[in-house]
């Protein structure tokens, strides 16, 4: 099916009407603000970056080993059907810290984001920071007493936006870059991170320094997030595993820097994971994990914190050229891309008093559902106005997805070099709609039938691309979500 831009002719009353009902039906669902465990706990907050949700054994990786992960998720809650708030990480860090959709923020790409020069589309201008006057995660936890600790990747602004200008009491290594420019081991050249010595590893030391920060503070109530660099590039090995990896894909008859790929548009997608150093990066980041979470146990601090463990975006599969570091399938393309690869991430929370463990919930959830949440984990009852998200601890007492078919929306109106042209889709139920902005083409998939995204059902289910169709641009406009036009040529 193939919809062209057309321009709204609505008169100003009918839009007025329009858009309360919308208001209605999106906002503020956050402040139902229901606390299951019925006290504030600690709260550990891990963010790891570009990790995709087929990047871990939980989730079905075979090349990958994830021990200390997929034994922390036995028992905690699993979110099968979670998404990032953006294909890319800046939108998406920004909707956790906020509780906001990075539409309402008008932070829709990475800062500073790819541009589009040459582009059939003139692209909106983006934020290049996460504004003061918003309420963070940090801010609201201060208020709640909390003291509060930031470690790792923030990309949400220059100097005057840093994590210590956000409400965090303490950042180690937080500021505008979105990755370790000078690699993954000391010297780091990283402004807001003492240096260590030559030849540290960065996960090591971010990790060192969160469980350093949790074990002076068992006292008092903390948040601490852990913003993981790894396994964004640069692909640079960890030293303590590239070995065995290099061995297994050996064993397994991968054939070194031959990829198996799959076209992607303009782009390929790689279908297999068989990279021996991203799978040595990924083996760092869960030994990790199991130090943060052993040191949580050794401590007893394991009885009153909230562990938190997520992605910004999906796994970084598809780009022009040939080569991309991992793979999500069965999951269509990746970073960068509205299609599942792109946006599907892990989601795994173990709070002290939950009564589930080692469930696996399919309720449709997304980034901008970590604020409210955390938020009641805080009992915190005086919210920021405008939140889209929505609190998921009453979904940590239940093993099955709820009966809410709330609609989840993406709006990503930039270019990327991955091959990803401006777009912007819609979830709900098992139905999704991804909609291409340049030719006003729309495409229908059953992801209950179809997980790969491989057959578009619009010409057989008009009725239903018209109605996700129809709700994808009533809820740009309540939003505010801001268009690409097209050029004069």
């Amino acid at each position: 099916m193939n919809h062209t831009h057309r321009s709204y002719l609505f008169k100003h009353i009918v839009c007025a009407i329009s858009l309360f009902f919308i208001s209605c039906s999106y906002g503020n669902k956050s402040k139902t603000n229901s606390n299951p465990t019925n006290q504030a706990t600690n709260i550990l907050l891990v963010i790891v970056d570009d990790l995709g949700q087929r990047d871990l054994g939980i989730y079905g990786s075979t090349f990958y080993e994830t021990p200390n992960i997929d034994a922390f998720a036995k028992r905690s809650v699993t979110f099968s059907n979670a998404y990032a708030a953006s294909p890319v990480c800046s939108p998406t860090r920004a909707a956790i810290m906020t509780g906001k959709d990075p539409a309402r923020l008008k932070i829709t790409d990475w800062i500073s984001g790819w541009g589009d020069k040459n582009k059939r589309m003139k692209t909106p201008k983006i934020r290049e920071q996460l504004p003061l006057e918003e309420i963070t995660l940090a801010e609201l936890a201060k208020q709640q007493g909390y003291k509060t600790f930031f470690a790792g990747k923030w990309h949400l602004g220059k100097k005057g936006y840093h994590p210590d200008q956000q409400g965090f009491a303490i950042n180690k290594g937080g500021f505008h870059g979105g990755r370790p420019y000078h690699g993954y081991y000391a010297p780091y050249k990283n402004p807001k991170l003492k240096e260590g010595p030559e030849g540290e590893y960065l996960p090591d030391r971010l990790t060192q320094e969160t469980i350093d920060f949790m074990l002076a503070n068992k006292s008092a109530p903390f948040l601490a997030v852990l913003s993981f660099y790894t396994v964004h590039t640069p692909i640079q090995a960890s030293k303590r595993h590239i070995a065995y990896y290099k061995e297994k894909a050996k064993a397994r008859g991968f054939k070194t820097g031959k990829p198996v790929t799959v076209k992607e548009g303009r782009s390929v997608t790689t279908v297999q994971q068989q990279n021996a150093a991203y799978a040595s990066m990924v083996a760092a980041m869960d030994e990790n994990i199991g130090r943060l979470l052993s040191a949580l146990r050794s401590s007893g601090l394991d009885k009153s914190t909230t562990v938190i463990f997520t992605s910004d975006n999906g796994g970084l599969a598809t780009n022009r050229k040939s080569g991309a570091p991992t793979s999500n399938a069965p999951l269509r393309a990746g970073k960068a891309f509205l299609y599942e690869g792109g946006i599907r991430i892990p989601l795994i929370i173990q709070a002290p008093s939950q009564n589930t463990r080692g469930a696996v919930n399919d309720t449709p959830v997304t980034s901008v559902d970590l604020f409210p949440t955390i938020a009641a984990l805080l009992a915190a009852n005086d919210l920021p106005e405008n939140l889209d998200g929505v609190n998921l601890l009453p979904l940590l007492a239940s093993t099955t997805a709820t009966d809410d078919q709330r609609a989840l929306y993406w709006h990503y109106p930039h270019y990327h070099t991955a091959g990803w042209r401006p777009g912007g889709a819609i979830r709900e139920g098992n139905w999704k709609l991804v909609e291409h902005f340049e030719t006003g083409d729309i495409e229908l998939y059953n992801l209950s039938e179809d997980l790969s995204e491989q057959h578009d059902l619009s010409k057989n289910h008009p009725e239903v691309a018209s109605s996700l169709y129809s709700k994808l641009k009533k809820w740009r406009r309540y939003i505010g979500a801001e268009m690409p036009v097209m050029r004069k040529r």
